[in-house]
This record gives structure tokens, sequence and C-alpha cells, in this order.
């Protein structure tokens, strides 16, 4: 009968022979697990570098990069880096671009529906409104079924950068009546510009990067584009002298982070969380930075001699009127009023509301203010 080896015995032998294999060169250690490389994104936005908007861009993916570790990088090129501004939703859709920081109001000619999903006086809705309609009102879904079903798009998209309130604009002469600005070559974006091309404006569409230059030369008279910050960078005080606010075409107004779908999809289920509480974090942080900014720059603008100007409710009046009355013509359209529909529900239930219960801002303001109130 064979004789075994007690258990110490055993375990002894085979520590020596590992030993011995070891010295003898043969023995190998495991392979340490490696770290996973990042994923890397291209992005390009349809800012200019030094714009308000193009820092939001900035913040949002710095936030982005922090949130997931380091997992996802993404190198943000500004505005004609690979595509001009006005393509970045085609080249995101083709795969050129991974994703694009922008506003698809810029494309409102391939979808009307566009105007009321990105900007406009919105039944009355404020930013504070606006996020609660897309986040919890059914927006996002609208604003994906635009792309996706209406423009067989490859694409999500989430609403990024609140830019406003914005200014009614930067014009060569005083805007007194109505009649002062009829007829005049005037700069403006999305629903402004189809509102106001109702009421007799000349109204036009051209990138940030070009209106000053247009109105050196004459071929626009008057332009808006973002606040007294942006648009002091773009130099728009060296070429017009008189700042008129507030404007209704964009008191509310934001951009998108437009991402491949197919990139989208290939992202793990915790980066797109991240990367969905990245964009509601940022949404919040751009509005204030915004709004700091703008008040500063804007006290700047006028210790400079530039007048503010507060635009005449004859002139607001005539643009809601006019505003109402495209909304519904546009509204025959299915998916626009479905759009509209979806905003008017939300509205019906929040600003009234607000009206109601919350305190006018005036109210508590002017008692502590009124003095320094710029427009009169």
């Amino acid at each position: 009968m064979r004789k075994l080896i007690p258990l110490r015995s055993a375990i002894a032998i085979a520590l020596a022979l590992a030993l011995l294999a070891f010295l003898a060169g043969s023995y190998s250690a495991p392979t340490p697990a490696t770290a996973q490389a990042p994923i890397r994104w291209k992005v390009q936005s349809a800012w200019p570098p030094t714009s308000i908007i193009q820092d939001g861009a900035k913040l949002l993916v710095e936030m982005i990069e922090k949130n997931t570790g380091g997992r996802l990088k993404i190198e943000l090129l500004p505005a004609g880096a690979i595509v001009p501004a006005f393509e970045i939703q085609d080249a995101v859709n083709r795969g050129v671009l991974d994703a694009g920081h922008t506003t698809a109001g810029y494309i409102i000619g391939k979808l009307q529906a566009f105007i009321p999903l990105t900007h406009g006086p919105l039944f009355g809705m404020d930013f504070i409104d606006y996020f609660g309609w897309y986040w919890e009102g059914g927006g996002q879904a609208l604003f994906n079924e635009a792309y996706q079903k209406n423009l067989k798009m490859n694409v999500v998209s989430f609403h990024v950068a609140p830019g406003g309130p914005q200014a009614m604009g930067w014009f060569k002469k005083e805007i007194r009546t109505f009649e002062d600005i009829k007829g005049l070559k005037y700069r403006i974006y999305g629903i402004g510009a189809e509102t106001y091309g109702k009421l007799g404006i000349s109204a036009v569409t051209i990138p940030g990067g070009e209106i000053v230059p247009a109105l050196e030369r004459g071929v626009i008279d008057g332009a808006e584009w973002i606040n007294c910050y942006d648009d002091k960078i773009l130099g728009l005080d060296k070429v017009a002298k008189f700042h008129y606010a507030p404007g209704m075409h964009e008191p509310v107004t934001v951009g998108e982070l437009i991402i491949n779908k197919a990139k989208w999809d290939a992202l793990p289920a915790d980066l797109k969380e991240i990367i969905k509480t990245s964009i509601q974090a940022s949404f919040w942080i751009n509005f204030v930075r915004f709004q700091e900014k703008t008040a500063k720059a804007c006290g700047e603008l006028i210790a400079q001699g530039i007048k503010v100007i507060k635009t005449s409710d004859e002139l607001n009046r005539r643009f809601l009127k006019t505003y109402d009355e495209i909304q519904a013509y546009a509204s025959k359209d299915p998916f626009y009023k479905k759009v509209l529909d979806s905003q008017k529900k939300y509205a019906e239930l929040i600003v009234p509301y607000r009206l109601s219960y919350w305190p006018p801002y005036n109210f508590i303001g002017e008692h502590y203010w009124k003095e320094k109130i710029w427009l009169k």
C-alpha cells in the first residue's frame, strides 16, 4: 500500500518546487490588470472663442471630464474649426463630429418647431419654468422626437447654456417709436427674424463673427447678439451707440449639446447618467455666471457713454401680438402644434401660480434699488 505524504509536507514541497522554478526563470508572475483607455470625443461649438456661451461650453466639458474621473475626455473647438457654425447638427449626424455645442434655432429652416423648442416668449415661462418643462413636462422627449423622427437624424440632444434674457439690440440711431425701426436692416435670430420681418423690418440672420463688419459697412442698421458682456467683446459698442432692452424675442433662449447617437449608445449607463447630471448642474452655474457678467458689463457700457434705453412698450406689444399670430399659423403643422400644446399645458399650470404666489420681483427690488435702475 502506497504511503500518503502528509498535507503540510505536500504544501512545503509545492512551495519549494515553485521557488526553484522561479529561480530557474521559468516562473511568470500574473499580469496586473491594465487601466481602461479614456473615451475621447471631438466637439465643436457654434460660438466664437471669446463668447460667454463658449465659456458655458468649456464649463460643461470640464464638469463632464471631472465627474467621469477622466473616463470621457472632450476636445472642445470653437465655431468654424471643422465645419461652419450652422452646419454642426449635420456634422454630428454624419459622425464628422462626436458632438456639438450649438442651438437648434440655427436650423429652423429644417424644422419650424425648433422655434418654440429653443426660444421665445413661451407663454410667459422664464428659465426656471422652461427647465421644469424640459425635464419634467415632456420637453426632452419632444426635442429628440424632432431630430430622430421628423429629421431622421442619428443624434440625441440635451438643452444647455441658458443665454438670456437677451436685449433687443444695438442701433446706430435712436429708436423712439415703432416707425423709427420700420424698414431698417436688422440682424436677429430665429423667431425674432420672422416676427420683425412681418412687422416690416428687413431681418437677416448671420453668425456672430460677421455682425460688426456688417454694421461697419452699412449692410445692416442694427443687430442683436447676446448681452452687454458678449456684445462688448464682439465690439458692437464701437459701431453703434444705442443699446435697447428688454427684447421679447428671447426672454428664454437655450443652446444644446447634440451628440451622435451611436457614440451615445456606446457609453456605459453610468457615464450617460453622469453626462445628464453634469448638464443639469452646468445649466444653473452657467446661468448665474451669465447674469453676473452681464450686470457688470452693462454698468461698464453706461460708464463709457453708451445709452442703455428701455425698449418701448409699443414695440414689445406689437412683437407679442405678431408672434402669437405666427404661432397660430405655424401650429397647423401637427408636430409644431404638439410642442405648443405641451408648453402651454405646463405654462398654464406654472405661470399663473407664480404670478399669484411669488412676490413680484420689482416690488421688493424697487424698495431697495429703485434709484439704481438703468431703464427709465
